[in-house]
């Protein structure tokens, strides 16, 4: 009997753990099925209007950036779905760097198969990084748009109510604030057109975070996009703007001159003067404490971010050298030696 009431409950047993397997594996095929459904779902195209958007790959780009720049543009469903057909297709080494125009109503795939074809867009107004307002209107001029309608679109009052600006000073112009990037022209674009998407693109790198980072350094949204200019000027290495930032924050918050060359030919040319850095204007931080009456130039996304979060170091000077680098140090006598050393071209100023 003992044998028997043994068998019954072995028998149970393995009832019980089948009835747990099968329930296991039902789950696991359920799961696996709403993930190729979503993996599907994500792949189609977003939708909505054809309107080609410009996309840059830079060199060296990952599946990832490429992913978070399409989805922060609207035009795919979700970034992971993205990299997940990029590895399944093995295409990750043939994506080609380059500028493309591509639009929502395109799958994953199509977006994919343009960059892996490197068709890359010909129709193009592109701006510049580092360039002043009155660059930017001769560069929007050769590109085909008419001085009077340039001049029109360039009139701030037009965006006052655009995200981007909502710390900018009334008075102020839109210096600063025209976000460098790549854009679709076409016989229909305007110049209008072209500014607001400008706009548009700074605002998605002014995110929350990065508001709030320039927050905790003390700064107003306006000071911070000042002082990126600065750095987006003074130093032509990328690796090097986070440490050139730390040294503008600390002379800044310390009441020390910026001591900003370009800042000093900024509102030399402003004034009509030239290039030069001993002319006394507003904005030379060679001769005036604080900062600068306002932007010197646009700013790209890295000087943005430098601001945002600068190097942990604890320099006091920099000088950027012949070579494309940048010197740092902490005291003027090193700051001297350096720049004795390195400077010789770009210092004839």
């Amino acid at each position: 009997m003992e044998h028997a009431n043994q068998k019954r409950k072995g028998s149970a047993v393995k009832k019980i753990i089948a009835i747990v397997v099968i329930v296991v594996v039902v789950a696991l095929v359920a799961v696996v099925a709403i993930i190729r459904k979503s993996y599907s779902d994500n792949l189609k195209p977003v939708g909505g209007n054809t309107n080609n958007q410009v996309i840059t790959v830079e060199p060296g780009s990952t599946p990832g950036q490429i992913a978070d720049d399409l989805k922060a543009k609207g035009l795919i469903k979700s970034d992971w779905a993205f990299e997940w057909y990029v590895r399944n297709e093995q295409l990750r080494d043939k994506l080609k760097a380059g500028t493309y125009a591509v639009n929502p109503s395109q799958s994953v795939s199509e977006i994919v198969q343009v960059i892996v074809d490197g068709k890359e867009a010909t129709d193009l107004v592109t701006i510049l990084p580092g360039k002043r307002i009155d660059q930017v209107k001769e560069d929007l001029i050769k590109a085909g748009f008419a001085e009077a309608e340039v001049t029109a679109a360039l009139d701030p009052k037009q965006y006052a109510d655009h995200p981007a600006l909502t710390d900018k000073p009334s008075d102020a112009s839109l210096e600063g604030y025209i976000y460098p990037e790549s854009f679709q022209k076409t016989a229909e674009t305007t110049v209008k057109q072209v500014i607001t998407q400008s706009l548009d693109e700074m605002d998605r790198r002014l995110t929350p975070e990065v508001r709030e980072a320039f927050s905790k350094q003390g700064l107003t949204l306006h000071q911070a996009i000042v002082l990126a200019s600065v750095v987006e000027n003074e130093v032509s290495n990328a690796a090097d703007r986070a440490q050139a930032a730390q040294v503008f924050l600390k002379r800044y918050k310390s009441n020390i001159m910026l001591g900003s060359d370009s800042t000093a030919v900024y509102g030399s040319i402003l004034a009509g003067q030239g290039r030069a850095i001993l002319y006394d204007t507003p904005y030379n931080t060679r001769l005036h404490t604080g900062l600068p009456p306002g932007p010197i130039s646009n700013v790209g996304e890295g000087s943005l971010k430098a601001i945002a979060f600068p190097a942990g170091t604890d320099w006091l000077y920099f000088v950027s050298g012949d070579d494309g680098n940048t010197y740092f140090s902490k005291t003027l006598q090193e700051h001297e030696e350096l720049t004795k050393k390195h400077c010789i071209e770009l210092c004839k100023i």
